[in-house]
This record gives C-alpha cells, structure tokens and sequence, in this order.
C-alpha cells in the first residue's frame, strides 16, 4: 500500500520542483533543477517505438524510495520496471553470486556503496564512464556532497543516492538537567556538553549509566557486522591512517589497541539489548527515551523523529567524536553505507539503464526520492533546502547531517573490501565477547589484511590505496600519520 508521500510523488511532481529554488544553467536546455525532462527526451528518442522493460534488485527498506520513481519514469517514457528485493546485508553477496553464475538477474541495482570495489572486481558491474560523458549535465556534481563511492580505479560505475554518514544522537532531557550538569561537572571537572572526542564521550556513557533507575548510557551497536565503523572513527581520531604509505597496515599500532581497548571497557555502560540489537532493534531501543547516547545514520533519524519514538523532539545532534590532533580537536564522522544506483554487465539495454539512474539521482527526482518512507538520505545541496525533508528530519539534525556529509572520511573503498573489514568485525566483536583481546583481535586482523594485499598484489593495493588518502577531509589528511 503506498503511503501518502508516495501517492502524492506518483500523482504529481510539480510542487516538488518548485521547492528546490533556482539552479544554475548547464550546457543542456535546461537548468539543472530541471535535467530530469531532458533525460526523459533522451529515453524516448533512444527507445523510439520499441517496447522496453527494467529489471531493478533494491535492498529491503528501499521500495518506498524506489517505486515512485520508476512509476514516475514509466509514465513518461513507456519502460516498465520489474522490481526484485533482497535482504539489506545480503544485496552485494546475491550480485557477486549470481555473477560468478553468469546468470541475468538485474538490469539495475542498488548495492551498499561500500561493496563496489568487489563487485567491480567480480566482473558484475558495468562501467558507465561514456555515458557520463555523453549524458551528465557539466554541473552536476556540483551541489552532490559526497561522491567518491561512485569511482573505482578512476572509472565510473554508479551514482550514489543516500547520504550515509555516521552521527550522534544525544538525550536532550539528560543533557540539559542542571542537576546533572553540576554533578557531571563535579566528577569529572568540565562542563556537560556535546562531546568533541571519544574520550569525553565515554566519559558521559559511564556517567548517564544507571540501570537501576532504567537509565543506560548508549545504545552503541556491539553485535557483529556494525562495530568496526566504531572503531574506526576511535582510531582516526588518535591521528593514524589504516595503512602506512606503503600500503601496509598500522592498525594494531597503540593507537590502534587503546582505541579498541576504550571501545571494549565503554561496552559495560551501554543498554543491555546492545548485545542483541540489529538495526531496527536499536531504533526501537533507543526511541524507549532511557539512553542517552546512539550512533546512526539518516534513517536512524526517520524513526526517531516520527510519532512511534518517544525522543521525538528531545533529542542533539552531531557528527562522532574525535581527537586531538596534532594541537587540534578534529571530527571524524565516516560515510560508512550508502546504497549506489549501478548497471549489470549483462544488461542488454545500458544505455537505457543508465538514463534512469542519472533521472534517479537528478536534483528533483533525488529530492522526491529522500522525503519516502525508505533508507535514502540527503546527500545533495537541494535536499537541505526542501521544506518536506526538512518536516521529516528536523532542521536540527539536518544541520549536523550536512556537515558530516562534507568533512566524511570515506570508505575503506580498496579491492577485496569486504575481506578486509569482514576480519576487521569479527575479530572485534569476538574481542567484545572476551574471546580475545584488543591486541590479538587486532594483530591478527593486520595478518589478514596482509594476505588480502598479497591477493590483490601489493604495488596496485598501494596505489589504490594513496589515492583514497587523497579523498580523506583535508584537515584529517594533512594531520594523519
């Protein structure tokens, strides 16, 4: 059943044009609030009178973002779509399987943006450089704030279509108690407010700790497949880079062990259910209105802030803590999921493929899109701006969403991603489970992602990996060893 948001998209989306303001001129026809009726035309002419049919794979959680549009692109072009779900954790491994399959599957689709490099590497997806260069307005990516999933290798394969930076959510009515602020300050000798590094942080964790009133210090995720972008942040933050210049990993480096072991001792202060939450389960956890601090994304935001949370209106926000860096308190937020618009390798109508991606992701498309009741999160300069979106986030968080976006340190986007960070999870969460300890988890972790580097070769894991440096904030870069 469509919800109001979506029939209103299917029925007309006039009004949703005029809300994103003026744009710029490009070198096409129109301005580029209005691109989408030149990729229209572009379908058309490239379709003629032939009948034509899409077959689009989106992760469960995405259909009420996707199908407005491709009713949308249906009714003005004549393609049909056939649209397939598959599990949110499972969507890159189907791709990868099915290619080595050589089975047709999909036409387009929507893996987690972090899984491109493997799927490029699987032979599963289709470059898309050419049209690029045929289709996208001059100016597109101007106002799209973060982009550097979309390449691999310098070659493009799809365009992103949600924002999934890492931020914080604090309890506003713990945060603002003065009985709390002057105990807070007496025990720990500064002042309750948002947290600027880690250290402060888990500080306020074991403060705002106190089960025996129902009260928990996070809700911070602990099970398996989510708590390394955690650390992640935690050992930027101490001022090191994942891997050395050489390509080599520095991640069981001090800096790399007392993140984890701050990680690991921070654990005992969170909501008992972190044990067990999944994504929803958090949600659901968290909007009880008993914790004081989670970690999350935009759609974390979608359910905290609608009429079944009970923080609604009661909550702060702000990117993930970071560290003192060489003489200065730096933010380390992460751009850690994201869902990307691609095409299959087999798909026999590419270019027609491609025109809906770019329609997709277009400024007004891209903006009906985020305000559905699904995943996609802004993630171009026009969504900020839209006063729907703004009713569905807040302002508030919207503000801190943005300037996460752009000072996100990227993906760890290298050949054989995913054996890289699958090491990196399970040796931290069988860390957390007392199975090992922060030193062995994460030794153990860089003799894996050595053999990885030796499976890929070292000299192209190396210059793959100088050039992701180059996409990190240049206030982390210049200051990262």
């Amino acid at each position: 059943m469509l919800t109001r948001r979506q029939f209103l998209a299917s029925a007309s989306i006039a009004s949703s044009y005029s809300l994103l303001g003026h744009a710029s001129d490009t070198t096409n026809s129109k301005p580029l609030a209005l691109m989408h009726e030149d990729i229209i035309a572009h379908a058309k002419k490239l379709i003629g009178s032939q009948k034509a049919q899409l077959t689009l794979l989106y992760p469960k959680g995405c259909l009420a973002n996707v199908k407005p549009i491709t009713d949308l692109f249906s009714k003005a072009t004549g393609v049909t779509f056939a649209l397939k779900e598959t599990g949110v954790d499972d969507i890159n491994s189907t791709i990868i399987f099915n290619s080595a399959k050589n089975e047709y599957l999909f036409d387009i689709a929507l893996p987690a943006t972090f899984g491109l490099p493997d799927l490029v590497s699987a032979g599963a997806l289709a470059p898309l450089s050419n049209y690029v260069e045929q289709y996208e307005p001059s100016d597109y990516k101007t106002n799209q704030l973060y982009d550097y999933g979309d390449y691999i290798n310098g070659t493009f394969y799809g365009y992103q279509t949600d924002g999934d930076t890492y931020l914080m959510f604090y309890n506003k009515t713990m945060m603002d108690s003065a009985a709390n602020k002057e105990a807070f300050k007496q025990q720990y000798g500064y002042d309750l407010a948002i947290p600027t590094t880690w250290e402060q942080l888990d500080d306020m964790i074991q403060f705002f700790h106190q089960p025996e009133k129902n009260q928990y210090g996070g809700s911070l995720f602990r099970v398996p497949g989510y708590g390394a972008w955690e650390w992640w942040s935690r050992f930027h933050a101490k001022g090191y880079f994942p891997m050395d210049n050489k390509g080599d990993p520095q991640i069981n480096n001090q800096a790399g062990i007392a993140a984890l072991q701050a990680m690991l001792d921070v654990s005992a202060y969170l909501h008992p259910n972190t044990a067990s939450d999944n994504l929803f389960d958090n949600w659901n956890t968290f909007g009880q209105n008993q914790t004081f601090c989670n970690i999350g994304w935009g759609g974390s935001q979608k359910y905290f802030n609608s009429q079944q949370s009970k923080v609604k209106n009661n909550l702060y926000y702000a990117s993930t803590p970071g560290g003192n860096i060489k003489g200065e308190t730096i933010s380390c937020p992460i751009f850690n999921w994201g869902w990307n618009y691609v095409v299959s390798t087999q798909c026999p109508q590419k270019e027609l493929a491609y025109l809906f991606t770019l329609y997709a992701c277009s400024p007004a498309i891209s903006t009906l899109a985020v305000q559905q009741d699904g995943y996609f999160d802004p993630f171009r300069e026009e969504h900020y701006a839209n006063e729907e979106i703004k009713t569905i986030y807040s302002p508030e968080f919207l503000d801190a969403h943005r300037n996460s976006m752009t000072n996100s340190i990227p993906d760890f986007y290298l050949q054989n991603q995913s054996a890289y960070l699958s090491s990196l999870q399970e040796n931290i969460y069988l860390a957390y489970k007392g199975s090992l300890s922060a030193k062995q988890a994460l030794d153990i972790t860089a003799t894996d992602w050595k053999l990885q580097t030796a499976k890929v070769g070292k000299d192209i894991q190396k210059k793959n990996w100088l050039e992701l440096r180059k996409k990190y904030p240049s206030t982390l870069r210049n200051r990262l060893i």
